[in-house]
């Protein structure tokens, strides 16, 4: 691999991942997309994570401004400098830090940085683009899936958890999942979520395009999901198969599009980053090591 230079001559800035890590060529994918959504009705069912969400965001009014946020947040840890991201990791803890909700069973105020909450929003998200990129086709061995779960704990660590506590490999994330789930539900926040997502508010113009567009990214999201949360849900997927099917299929429509192009949208995180370090670090699964 060759060793990131800056066009100044000093050695440029690699990030908190680097070139070399699992994560800078998985995020690449545009199935991360899909993934986030998947990650968004995951995150749902935990009962006081989704009221924090609830009562302090104004996604219903700027669905679109959030998403891309979010995809802003990702890119920018992913690809941007040290400094960069370390900026985005403060400026997201300064806005939790500030922000409480109100427990809908007990009625006490919590923080929405409980790390409890951030753990259960770390996990559904990791969990999300690692499921449905490897399942669409994404070339990652069990040994990058743990790698990449492991690469993770520094994102974890931005947004103020211990990474020291957060899981490390595929066996301790299921092992985490295992033990949060008897504590998850589909109650009336989570229900808004689900109806937000399939019908998320569009200018009346572009109606047909999320009719036909988004439709097919949220049910293929939904269907991705793990069957404990279809059952709390209550509306079933087609049998997994199918779902693996569509997924591959999707994944293959979508990486047709030549990566120049998909990453000129913005907010251009990649070009940016292959232009400060190099044309030998753009983002490629063929780059993976074993």
């Amino acid at each position: 691999m060759d060793t990131p230079h800056s066009h100044h001559g000093e050695r440029a800035d690699p990030g908190l991942f680097t070139p070399a890590s699992v994560t800078w060529q998985a995020h690449g994918d545009p199935m991360m997309w899909v993934a986030g959504i998947r990650a968004l009705y995951l995150q749902a069912l935990h009962p006081r994570a989704v009221r924090g969400v609830i009562e302090n965001s104004d996604f219903r009014d700027d669905a679109w401004g959030r998403l891309r946020r979010t995809a802003d947040y990702v890119g920018t840890t992913t690809y941007g400098t040290t400094e960069a991201a370390e900026r985005a990791g403060a400026h997201v803890r300064r806005i939790h830090d500030r922000l409480r909700a109100t427990d809908p069973d007990t009625g006490r105020t919590y923080r929405v940085d409980d790390p409890e909450l951030l753990l259960w929003v770390h996990c559904a998200e990791i969990d999300s683009y690692l499921h449905v990129l490897r399942r669409s086709g994404f070339p990652l061995t069990d040994v990058h899936a743990d790698r990449y779960i492991a690469e993770h704990r520094v994102s974890a660590r931005l947004v103020g958890l211990d990474p020291g506590e957060v899981p490390g490999d595929r066996a301790e994330l299921a092992a985490y999942f295992a033990s949060v789930q008897p504590s998850l539900a589909a109650g009336p926040d989570a229900r808004e979520i689900e109806d937000f997502l399939r019908r998320p508010p569009v200018h009346p113009l572009l109606v047909p395009a999320r009719a036909l567009l988004w439709r097919h990214v949220a049910d293929l999201s939904y269907a991705a999901l793990p069957p404990y949360a279809h059952a709390l849900y209550g509306r079933p997927a087609p049998p997994p198969a199918t779902v693996t099917r569509r997924l591959r299929r999707t994944g293959a429509l979508l990486r047709t599009l030549p990566a120049r192009l998909r990453w000129q949208l913005p907010p251009q995180h990649i070009l940016r980053a292959t232009a400060r370090l190099g044309p030998g670090t753009r983002p490629d699964p063929r780059r993976l090591t074993p």
